[in-house]
């Protein structure tokens, strides 16, 4: 019998965090699942430490390393679940993660999305809870009305966080290889999702974004990764206004991170593609300051605390 939930897992270089992730996997209290392993070329010890589990519903792949995309790819191709629960190697799931998806199935099978609530972990002291416009707080669950004007703070749809029915990637295609290196490719798959599909949500915090992992993707060197262009959503930004607002948020944060790395060109493609009413005014500002002043800000940051300057310099553009 195939399994009901197919858990892929890219794993890079996270020897210290992988065992953690995987027990949380194993102590789900849905258990019909398999757990896709892709070993993502990683060159420390990861892999030994998938082979320290022996359960029959775990596979290890070994690729050489191609990206997250490519590795989410394949697991795709290689999964049996009639569902697709995405999970990076250094998060944390609570033991209700894979029913609250399986709930929200059962209650909204129109959906090409299911989502649930998660929280950003910076150790035991500091937890940041996200809420969602238009979204109840509370105990709620269901199909959320505007998804992109509820993600304009917190992005409702976070990838290790989300299950997704296995036809949807029939329909609308795989993550884009061309974006790499956590540059925006959940974002598109999620963007592509939504403006097909029905997204349901449920407020349950049942996932855990791990700030304190080393080795983060998403704070790679600019230089080294393609962005998402976002422009592939032109016609639909122009008759959604929500989805030109969200785009327009993502737009600010990809020009700082070209201005910051002095990528003058990709900062005005990013740039002269914003609506200026879609920009608060607190990013207006971080946009017009002299590079080297917009460094010093950001270094600064850095020196007292890497992963929260990186969180807080980002996610309060997200804030008018």
């Amino acid at each position: 019998m195939k399994p009901f939930f197919s858990v892929i897992i890219p794993l890079y270089n996270k020897e210290r965090e992988i065992e953690n992730t995987l027990n949380s996997v194993f102590q789900q209290t849905f258990t019909d699942y398999e757990i896709l392993v892709i070993n993502d070329g990683s060159t420390d010890n990861s892999e030994e430490k998938i082979h320290l589990f022996s359960d029959q519903r775990l596979r290890l792949i070994t690729t050489k390393n191609r990206g997250v995309s490519q590795a989410r790819n394949l697991g795709i191709q290689e999964s049996k679940g009639s569902i697709i629960a995405f999970m990076d190697g250094d998060d944390y799931w609570f033991p209700t993660h894979l029913e609250s998806l399986f709930d929200l199935h059962q209650h909204f099978p129109e959906a090409g999305l299911l989502a649930t609530n998660y929280e950003f972990y910076f150790g035991e002291n500091n937890i940041i809870y996200p809420s969602f416009g238009l979204i109840p707080k509370g105990n709620w669950k269901g199909i959320v009305s505007d998804f992109f004007q509820s993600s304009l703070t917190y992005r409702i749809a976070w990838t290790s966080a989300v299950g997704v029915p296995s036809f949807v990637f029939d329909s609308i295609g795989n993550f884009d290889e061309n974006i790499t290196l956590g540059a925006g490719e959940d974002t598109d798959m999620w963007i592509r999702i939504a403006l097909s599909y029905p997204v349901a949500f449920s407020n349950e915090i049942s996932a855990r974004y791990n700030m304190m992992a080393e080795n983060k993707i998403s704070f790679s060197d600019t230089a080294k990764r393609n962005f998402a262009r976002l422009d592939k959503f032109y016609q639909q930004e122009k008759v959604n206004p929500s989805l030109k607002k969200f785009l327009d948020l993502y737009r600010v944060v990809y020009a700082l991170k070209h201005k910051l790395a002095g990528d003058d060109e990709q900062f005005n493609y990013y740039y002269h593609s914003i609506s200026k009413e879609n920009c608060s005014l607190k990013s207006k500002i971080l946009l017009k300051l002299p590079t080297f002043i917009l460094k010093r800000l950001f270094v600064f940051g850095r020196l007292m605390n890497s992963n929260k300057m990186h969180f807080h310099f980002y996610t309060r553009l997200f804030k008018s």
